[in-house]
């Protein structure tokens, strides 16, 4: 997962609260369920020392987050002038409540749903129905070629007009040319991951040959209906295997790569909380790796990067403040903090100390550090 959707918390100040519930609204008594669960939820803040303030935004980012629909899990990570919510597939069994000094994000790298930008275009050969999804908003468009007829004439016979094919194949042609023209133009704007084409199989081929080389390599023909008669919950549900398959062959490629470099003693990945702490601190990380760190603490100094297993190797770093903080809280946000990205692998692999990383460079510090 890229760091971008977390950077305003790598750079706010605590105290966060960090909470992970089921939020369904799939059953007749959800909204009484979800008041108890919100009763409760209070109790646990307030065990945890949460203030009356911290509270309060909490409630302010479940009341922006909207309704659920169906089954679905919810996470707020609040603090004094910031706070992420991010609806996930994945319900949790039990509800997760902590109050620290550090934001706990792992949830979020494991299980919440891409964040990518990309475009629906659905097309047909007089036009196109465009939609740009970037940053949780979609900005909607139609463009009309302008272009009659596009349709060819049922009889043999046109006595006295010519034969209506090569006008009908014409004006089909341009107005094709003028949908893809301006899905070009979107797609040099907001440089999408990915291009969705609907439409019946004659007009998505006709509009990809029409793209040019860069934005073809982008587009992903998707096979579920025709211009005016597409089910969204149907595109919606290809949009969001397209990206989980994605999601899933970018983070093999990861693994693949973190214990390729490890068998070759390469330098260029390292594991364990000692070698991932003096990678963080040089800035050397490229994607952390993340396995169970379990209860497993560092020490953290005067930056976020500034990471440390024990209190002898901070010292030796000479900061002038150190606090003790989890590890699963202070390792991500450190990765974040250097502009790294996030691997959960769960049970997938097993990095020593639930920890690891694949790295930009060999870092000066030796990993037992």
């Amino acid at each position: 997962m890229k760091p971008d959707r977390f950077r305003t918390l790598a750079r706010a100040q605590g105290p966060f609260a960090s909470i992970y519930f089921d939020d369904s609204h799939d059953t007749p008594d959800a909204r009484a369920r979800l008041e108890l669960q919100w009763n409760h939820l209070e109790e646990q803040l307030a065990s945890h020392g949460a203030a009356a303030a911290l509270v309060d935004r909490v409630h302010e980012a479940y009341d922006g987050a909207g309704p659920a629909v169906g089954r679905r899990g919810l996470a707020i990570v609040a603090g004094p002038d910031v706070m992420v919510t991010e609806r996930m597939d994945h319900v949790p069994e039990t509800m997760t409540v902590r109050v620290a000094e550090l934001p706990y994000l792992i949830p979020i790298v494991e299980h919440a749903p891409s964040s990518a930008t990309y475009i629906v275009a659905t097309v047909d050969h007089v036009g196109a129905d465009i939609a740009v999804h970037r940053a949780g908003q979609i900005h909607r468009e139609s463009t009309e070629g302008g272009e009659f007829p596009v349709h060819k004439a049922s009889g043999t016979e046109t006595p006295g007009y010519g034969d209506p094919q090569p006008r009908a194949e014409e004006a089909s042609r341009r107005n094709i040319r003028a949908a893809a023209e301006r899905v070009t133009a979107l797609v040099d704007e907001v440089g999408p991951e990915a291009v969705f084409v609907v439409g019946e199989v004659r007009s998505r081929s006709d509009f990809i040959a029409a793209l040019p080389k860069r934005v073809a390599e982008r587009a992903v023909q998707a096979n579920i209906g025709a211009r005016h008669g597409v089910d969204t919950s149907v595109l919606n549900g290809f949009v969001t295997e397209y990206f989980e398959m994605a999601r899933a062959e970018s983070d093999d490629a990861v693994l693949q790569r973190f214990q390729a470099e490890l068998d070759r003693g390469s330098g260029l990945a390292t594991e364990g909380i000692p070698g991932v702490c003096a990678a963080l601190r040089e800035g050397a990380v490229e994607t952390l790796v993340i396995g169970d760190l379990g209860d497993s603490t560092v020490l953290v100094g005067d930056a976020r990067n500034v990471v440390a297993p024990n209190a002898d190797v901070m010292s030796e770093l000479g900061s002038k403040s150190a606090s003790t903080v989890r590890a699963d809280e202070a390792l991500p946000l450190a990765a974040i903090a250097i502009d790294a990205e996030l691997v959960a692998v769960g049970d997938s692999a097993a990095p020593r100390d639930g920890i690891g990383a694949v790295l930009r460079y060999a870092p000066r510090t030796a990993a037992a550090t």
